[in-house]
């Protein structure tokens, strides 16, 4: 399943060999007979090194698009209309997101193969982030703000916006075992629909290993959370999925962790994803930066206020954030794209690590300066 020829970010922010072939011309000529945005002289530009699908940009006469391309088995096109759907609502709603682009027959993805494609916009806005990696840390406290402002602009669109819960686990940002009264019971309960899940699990105590490393930070969240209402959220709020005009952003990108979990999960996924370089933990305090993570949460709060109870709440729900969408990265590397040493590395720094930085001095700073804001 390796493409040898085509390099992409690895998860130690390395350079390693593609799981997906990159785009080629023959699969833009084919789609071209399909879009009516694309032409025969539309020609590649750049491809993408994201890892988790494959992507890239044409230009032809009629402009430039955005090309993505899943494998079936991580995305169809009616999992992939899930967040069409979401988007088209964000954009009616004036919130500036990518366009989706529909085929000759009105398709907003289409499938061919053993893939699924995708069509978008370029976007308003300078890529400023581009080739950052997903745990970069952002590091301009008044983009930090943009950032925050714009979260709330969208979850202002999204409370009019009611669908079902995803149809997929795969690489999707979910929070249902977050706010399960018994995680692992849920879990258990849930693995004979999950079956590269299951046999990744089946291989290491688990169990044992959550209730040490993460559980501990569930203690009371599920009830709490209750009264934290679903919705739709963006779930991958990270600087690299933003484009930009100065310190202002200009267009939201990437949709492909969207699901309904809660403004608050959002709101912390953003915290996390921006203001801990985990890939550079080793750094100690300088791994984290607390000025970004309140100016995040001081821009948001200029659009949406919050109270200090769900401030409160915020910091503790932090250190478990990541739980439901560390399960899917094991799923999708076990089941998917068979790499054990890939869900290990999801599993151990990922899943167990991530909580369990949060009980470091760095993390303790982070969650006592959230909780200070309160």
């Amino acid at each position: 399943m390796t493409s040898t020829a085509h390099r992409v970010q690895g998860l130690n922010n390395d350079e390693v060999a593609a799981d997906w072939p990159a785009i080629d011309a023959a699969e833009v000529a084919w789609l071209a007979r399909r879009y009516p945005v694309l032409d025969a002289d539309s020609a590649l530009r750049w491809h993408s090194p994201r890892p988790l699908s494959a992507a890239a940009l044409a230009e032809g006469a009629r402009g430039r698009v955005f090309i993505k391309r899943h494998h079936r088995s991580v995305r169809s096109a009616a999992c992939l209309q899930e967040e069409h759907r979401f988007i088209a609502h964000l954009d009616a709603a004036g919130v500036p997101v990518v366009k989706v682009l529909p085929t000759a027959g009105g398709d907003s993805a289409i499938e061919h193969g053993p893939w699924t494609y995708e069509l978008h916009s370029p976007g308003v806005g300078d890529d400023l982030y581009r080739d950052a990696a997903s745990w970069t840390l952002l590091t301009d406290t008044a983009r930090a703000r943009s950032a925050g402002r714009m979260l709330a602009r969208l979850h202002q669109a999204a409370a009019s916006y009611h669908a079902p819960q995803r149809s997929t686990h795969v690489l999707v940002a979910r929070d249902e075992l977050i706010r399960a009264a018994d995680p692992i019971g849920a879990l258990e309960a849930g693995l004979p629909d999950r079956p590269g899940l299951a046999r990744y699990l089946a291989r290491i105590p688990w169990q044992a290993q959550l209730r040490r490393d993460v559980l501990p930070w569930h203690a009371g969240l599920a009830k709490r959370l209750s009264a934290e209402p679903p919705l739709w959220a963006h779930n991958d709020w990270h600087v690299s999925n933003l484009l930009w005009r100065g310190d202002d952003v200009s267009t939201v990108l990437d949709f492909g962790l969207t699901s309904p979990t809660s403004a608050l999960f959002d709101l912390a996924t953003a915290i996390e994803r921006n203001a801990v370089a985990w890939l550079e933990l080793e750094r100690g305090h300088e791994a984290v930066r607390i000025d970004i993570a309140l100016a995040l949460l001081d821009g948001y709060r200029e659009v949406l206020p919050l109270s200090a109870t769900r401030l409160h709440l915020l910091a503790d729900l932090l250190p478990m954030v990541h739980f439901d969408f560390a399960l899917s990265e094991v799923e999708y590397f076990e089941g998917i794209t068979g790499s054990t040493a890939n869900a290990d590395v999801a599993w151990y720094p990922f899943m167990l690590g991530h909580a369990a930085w949060f009980a470091s001095a760095p993390g303790q700073a982070l969650l006592q300066a959230l909780h200070a804001a309160a």
